[in-house]
């Protein structure tokens, strides 16, 4: 712990050291619209909703190969993965389970049915072209799920320009690691496109330590992974201005990783789209929107014989429909309807479950500076009921460069299909989880952009699984609470070609029950990256600073704290052509996120980039 206090002494002081620049892309991040943050999209500048947002550029810059690696170190986020490449990764969002947060790709629910979580470790992260991750409850919004939060991914758009635009991306490193893109993006009369393609190949690391006692096992060699994806995107405006659009992201492979029963998995992950909006009247905007996304996960025992297999099939229709009622208020409302169907190796007592929700937003200007943002939404989901959640914030932009801001809601989980019904596991008399939130803070963009938050949930019928005393085996059932308190601290600067970003999680995420830490929650985390722009170079680094955790509900196994850096590197050979470098974990730190899994050591990874 003090180690780490005194390693983010050190950072605040050189990040104010950084002297930064002029303020136009701080303030176009200030100004930047959060799409997710409500169901219409407003200024971040005008909500008290605390929102990142990633976009192509920011991707490349940080010259990331997969969507944890992206995540790691965002402000609010706590990622853990078991093992390297295409392993298992879990998201906490502000402490809260990782199946509390809800995943959106391009307006469409995507992830496990049977599990409630998201394989953000299968997305292929070529293919993505903006992250959105907006923290704090938004069941008001989105209805079950949204504990945590909400992470949207919005796939490949690319230019819409007559001429054709192409990019392509080849590259290779350690582990035997290799990966290549390509993609074409344009626009014919009224007509837009983009279709893209990637593979990524890596024959690993070991993903895990031996284990010993009845259940334990050896399986020292690699553990590979592939990962082909497919993205297209096509479009049409009509002489009214409106548009329809069909959007489709597939991508495939195999995962190895070490088990006693299984150590191998093929998956698929398919989303698909198509969405229609336009102008009732001046004042009146509306957007249609039908998906379905696809999880399969197929399993194999080690000598290579099927195991399982867990599908996962969601259908959503949604649609939202925008009114000014003048300059300065705004009211929203829509509907939602998802459809969640499993198919699976093993007998659920019931396969397909729906879900109905109706909500309604008002978002008003008052006396110039004050912005208010209120929702309201009832559920009914066919497993547990209705449900009705609200959320209001406000926040005040003085004329001092200074913003006060305080939000309040309360949000629900619906139990997954493994809780309800998983054979000798689920139990079909679950209620839903239940939270309340409650977050204050200040923001500035005086010299330097800046901003603090301090936030308290209480979450209520936690779904914890508990063992019979009896026949031993482990059951579902509504007995946790939990209360996680926190602060965040964002800092931004730029100067004369340096960009400065310093951020700081402290997170106290307790069991109310058992005064116990909850698990695989890391207290601390601290972020710090610092770039510079040197003609036709850029520079960077890339440092993160974690604390302690525990692995375990009890707090027996100790999982230590770590400090990484990253080295990156790009050289623009001519206005078509770049040539990137990145050298990860320099100091070649040996940490796990989750005990007995392994991370990285040093590696590195070159790629060279074409785009006219």
């Amino acid at each position: 712990m003090q180690s780490i206090q005194k390693f983010s002494y050190c950072l605040l002081a050189l990040g104010f050291q950084v002297q930064a620049e002029d303020t136009d892309t701080l303030n176009s991040k200030l100004h930047e619209i959060a799409v997710t943050a409500t169901r219409s999209g407003l200024p971040q500048n005008e909500l008290a909703t605390a929102a990142t947002v990633y976009t192509r550029e920011d991707i490349d810059r940080l010259q990331v190969k997969t969507v944890p690696e992206l995540f790691s170190g965002t402000l609010g986020l706590d990622i853990t993965q078991n093992g390297g490449f295409g392993q298992t990764s879990s998201v906490f969002l502000r402490g809260t389970n990782s199946d509390h947060l809800l995943v959106f790709i391009d307006g469409i629910k995507y992830g496990s049915a049977s599990l409630g979580t998201a394989a953000y470790e299968l997305l292929p992260i070529d293919q993505i072209e903006r992250v959105e991750i907006i923290r704090g409850p938004q069941s008001s919004l989105y209805g079950s799920e949204a504990i945590g939060g909400v992470i949207q991914i919005f796939t490949r758009k690319g230019k819409q320009s007559e001429t054709p635009s192409v990019t392509a991306d080849f590259g290779g490193g350690t582990y035997n690691t290799a990966r290549g893109s390509a993609s074409v993006s344009g626009k014919w009369l009224d007509n837009w496109y983009a279709f893209g393609i990637s593979h990524f190949n890596t024959q690993g690391f070991n993903a895990r330590q031996p284990i010993s006692g009845p259940f334990g096992f050896s399986q020292p060699d690699p553990d590979g992974y592939f990962n082909t994806a497919l993205n297209a995107r096509i479009g049409h405006r009509f002489t009214n201005q409106a548009e329809v659009e069909a959007t489709f992201i597939h991508s495939e492979g195999e995962t190895e990783f070490d088990g006693t029963f299984q150590n191998k998995i093929n998956f698929v992950n398919q989303v698909a789209g198509i969405s229609a909006q336009g102008d009732f009247s001046k004042d009146w905007h509306s957007v249609l929107r039908l998906g379905q996304s696809l999880d399969q996960i197929d399993s194999f025992a080690p000598d290579g014989s099927f195991s399982s297999r867990f599908n996962t099939t969601r259908w959503n229709v949604s649609w939202v429909n925008q009114h000014a009622l003048s300059s300065r208020h705004q009211l929203v409302w829509g509907s939602d309807y998802r459809l969640d169907e499993i198919d699976s190796s093993l007998t659920f007592a019931e396969t397909s479950r729906y879900d109905v929700g109706i909500f309604t937003e008002v978002h008003s200007r008052l006396l110039d500076n004050h912005f208010i943002n209120a929702s309201l939404r009832w559920d009914e989901n066919e497993a547990v009921g209705d449900f009705v959640t609200g959320n209001f914030g406000w926040r005040f932009n003085s004329s001092l460069g200074i913003s006060p801001f305080a939000s309040f809601g309360n949000a629900f989980n619906a139990p997954s299909f493994n809780n309800l019904y998983f054979p000798d596991f689920g139990n079909p008399n679950l209620s839903p989880e239940q939270s309340t939130s409650f977050e204050v803070g200040l923001a500035g963009d005086h010299w330097l952009q800046w901003e603090i938050r301090a936030y308290h949930t209480n979450i209520d019928n936690l779904i914890t699984p508990v063992v019979d005393p009896v026949t031993f085996n482990f059951s579902a059932q509504n007995i946790g609470e939990s209360q996680i308190d926190g602060l965040e601290f964002d800092l931004k600067k730029q100067w004369q070609g340096w960009t400065g970003h310093l951020s700081l999680s402290v997170l106290d995420p307790k069991n109310r029950q058992t005064n116990r830490l909850l698990p695989r929650r890391s207290e601390q985390l601290l972020a710090f990256d610092l770039s510079k722009s040197l003609g036709d170079w850029d520079l960077g680094t890339h440092i993160i600073a974690q604390g302690r955790r525990f692995d375990d509900p009890g707090n027996q196994t100790r999982v230590s704290g770590f400090v990484t850096v990253d080295l990156r590197a790009a050289y623009r050979l001519n206005k078509n052509w770049q040539l990137s470098g990145k050298l990860a974990n320099l100091l070649d730190k040996d940490y796990q996120t989750v005990a007995t899994y392994n991370s990285a050591g040093r590696n590195f990874f070159i790629s060279i980039h074409y785009n006219n």
